[in-house]
């Protein structure tokens, strides 16, 4: 049988038709026996272009050139040229000078090319080989060579088009392939589902080591920790994506979807390291083992503690503090308050300890809006004064001695059915108050020790300063100033600064005696939500928590599996020779926000003084006022005294006048006095008004 290509060799013309339906002559410059196609060039406008051809569409169009069945040689064949002809062929051929006809045109080689097909004509038996004297009109050996030679010369650029198209069209097969298998893995009516893929990939590199019951307790004067919970019901309906991975025991990353200018998606993983991290796994006997059990013992050792939550409201501070939900209702015995009373009663028992005679009590209150409410007597108002010895006082705070768990659950369950809650800007039902429930022990009536157990308000509710609503505005300001203080204090704490600037707010203030002292320890659990939706506050809680203890973490060692290196930041080292030459008489609130610039813009800072001020404007005015009063009740029997005088026949009128004058001028001076401070109390909410009005909405983000 005849080859596959037929007559078709390197350097054969043939037509071929174009896309565009033109048909016209190109050159053979290479063959395919594998897909049976040839690949030819041809020149158009001065370029050389090419591309590949099966056989079949060149034989439909060149029949001349088609393989035929091989026909056996008769005796009447001549035998093929000796190459003493063939060298006479070449040199008569090269001696004449061969004209083109009409249907042909010169090469620049002298080698006739046609220029237009010839018509399909039916197939004919090869022709006998021409004689000797006819051979000289093909192509010389030489000029072949420089064909073939052109050829090629001409084909690599073809080469090169075809391993790029090929790579191209392997990368989509692949691509396609991918989608294809994602698909079938996954529901991509999920939203975001790209960057949950991303975080997917990102999190098959991690090695995790998570905190377990067999890791080592350390001990800290402050541990920042964060707890992560697990998606709820309502993210779980809406789809949402788990942007949180803990890989460690002591590390936390967060993927936050970002995009780019040309919209394409990416992630920013940014890393944060912390005492201890709990996963979405961890149970709340597991997170008071690692804060809140260790600093037991510190009130037993006549020392004072404090362990709070901080997170945005739904991130599971209550019921880390308070403990389980099964719907609405709350199971307080696994909350941290029962778990550390659990743990004090136990060591009441304790030989040690028995001997000390040492009775137990508790108090439940909240701060709102700058107040202080007794949540275990019907939530009576609390005045917070300093006495002569500068020891804070909540003035008319009732403590209910307990003599088991029992009792404290009842207490607690009495307190959080009182606390106050709202609707906010982030959240349907937020806790607008700091509830502190503190464990007190005593020996013969003075104080041993104390454990202040702290669920703070929903750190969101900082943003709600610029609200129209002056009750929100209030709300917030108190949230964020006593958030920032409180984040100061705990600084000064752990530096043994010389000032502690718990004056700047009523939390601070009320807390003040776990700040100061030797024998003071402190804890702090971060609570944040897993969720893509509440990414931004997720970062705004760890960022506030990691500034309480500023420690650094190579999120490459996290990857390659390696334990983190540990580094304490000292950038605010350098404020020690600023916070020396205070004055302790320094205005608090000046000074904390001094220190948080970034945090506290200058229009932020004007509210928040006159916040302050009308605070402590308002409790004066609401003090003189009940003053005034309970006065007027003393003037009431003096002038009933003096009006019953009037009924005798012979009553004294001159000390008639002159006692009723002496009643009418110091009514006239309380009252005068009176109404110039709420004239003043007028002017300063006019001030707090104005002051909201120019806070700068792209103001610094809301703890």
């Amino acid at each position: 049988m005849a080859s596959v290509f037929g007559k078709i060799v390197v350097g054969t013309y043939v037509e071929i038709k174009r896309s565009d339906g033109r048909i016209h002559q190109a050159m053979v410059t290479s063959l395919s026996e594998e897909n049976e196609s040839v690949t030819v060039e041809w020149i158009e406008n001065g370029d050389t272009k090419g591309k590949e051809i099966d056989l079949e569409s060149i034989f439909a169009l060149n029949p001349d050139v088609a393989p035929e069945e091989e026909i056996a040689p008769s005796p009447e064949t001549p035998p093929p040229p000796t190459p003493t002809s063939v060298k006479v062929n070449k040199i008569a051929k090269n001696r004449r000078t061969i004209a083109p006809s009409k249907n042909e045109t010169p090469s620049r080689d002298n080698r006739v090319i046609p220029t237009r097909a010839r018509p399909p004509q039916p197939p004919q038996p090869e022709p006998a080989p021409p004689p000797p004297s006819q051979q000289s009109t093909q192509p010389t050996q030489a000029q072949t060579q420089q064909q073939l030679q052109n050829a090629r010369r001409k084909s690599n650029c073809v080469k090169e088009v075809e391993k790029l198209q090929e790579k191209r069209e392997r990368r989509r097969l692949q691509q396609q392939e991918l989608r294809e298998k994602r698909a079938q893995e996954v529901d991509t009516t999920v939203p975001n589902y790209e960057i949950m893929y991303m975080i997917r990939d990102f999190r098959a590199s991690l090695d995790y080591r998570p905190l377990t019951t067999a890791d080592l307790i350390e001990e800290h004067r402050i541990c920042v920790c964060v707890r992560k919970r697990p998606l709820n019901k309502k993210e779980l309906t809406m789809k949402d994506l788990d942007v949180i991975t803990i890989p460690s025991k002591d590390v936390v990353m967060v993927h936050e979807p970002k995009q780019k200018v040309d919209l394409t998606r990416y992630l920013e993983n940014q890393t944060f390291r912390f005492d201890y991290a709990f996963d979405d796994s961890s149970t709340n006997e597991m997170v008071y083992r690692f804060t809140a059990r260790p600093l037991v013992e510190t009130i037993f050792e006549r020392g004072m503690a404090t362990c709070f939550a901080y997170g945005q409201t739904g991130s599971g501070k209550t019921h880390t503090m308070g403990g389980d939900f099964s719907g609405k209702n709350q199971d307080c015995s696994k909350g941290i308050y029962a778990l550390a009373a659990r743990d004090v009663f136990l060591m009441l028992k304790k030989p040690n300890y028995k001997k000390l005679d040492l009775q137990v009590y508790s108090t439940f209150f909240e701060i709102y809006s700058g107040k202080v409410f007794d949540l275990l007597n019907r939530k009576a108002k609390l005045r917070v004064l300093e006495d002569g010895k500068q020891q804070v006082q909540v003035v008319g705070l009732q403590e209910k001695e307990v003599k088991c768990t029992e009792d404290v659950l009842k207490l607690i369950e009495v307190g959080n059915s009182c606390r106050t809650s709202g609707q906010t800007s982030a959240n349907a039902h937020s806790s607008r108050s700091h509830a502190v429930f503190q464990i007190i022990l005593r020996k013969k009536g003075k104080m041993h020790g104390k454990f202040s157990l702290i669920d703070l308000a929903g750190n969101e509710r900082g943003a709600d300063t610029s609200s129209a609503d002056r009750q929100t505005r209030l709300e917030g300001a108190e949230i964020n100033k006593s958030l920032l203080a409180l984040k100061e204090c705990i600084r000064a704490l752990g530096r043994n600064k010389p000032h502690t600037p718990f004056r700047a707010s009523k939390l601070t203030q009320v807390l003040r005696d776990s700040f100061i002292g030797e024998n003071s320890r402190t804890c702090m659990i971060a609570t944040i939500s897993p969720g893509m939706t509440s990414c931004e506050n997720t970062l705004n809680t760890l960022r506030y928590a990691n500034r309480v203890k500023e420690l650094t973490v190579d999120p490459n060692q996290v990857i390659e599996g390696g334990r983190p290196n540990i580094h304490v930041v000292n950038q605010l080292d350098l404020l020690d020779e600023e916070w020396l030459s205070m004055s302790p008489q320094r205005d608090d609130l000046k000074l904390l926000c001094e220190q948080n610039e970034e945090e506290v813009s200058p229009q932020l800072f004007t509210f928040h003084e006159a916040v302050s001020q009308l605070v402590e404007m308002e409790e004066q005015v609401l003090e003189d006022h009940r003053a005034v009063f309970q006065e007027s009740i003393r003037w009431l029997e003096d002038e009933k005294v003096l009006l019953e005088m009037t009924e005798e026949v012979d009553y004294d009128v001159e000390s008639y006048a002159t006692q009723l004058e002496q009643i009418l001028d110091q009514k006239i001076e309380i009252l005068t006095e009176l109404r110039d401070k709420v004239k003043s109390f007028r002017s300063a909410l006019q001030e707090e008004e104005q002051a909201s009005k120019q806070i700068n909405p792209k103001r610094p983000r809301a703890l």
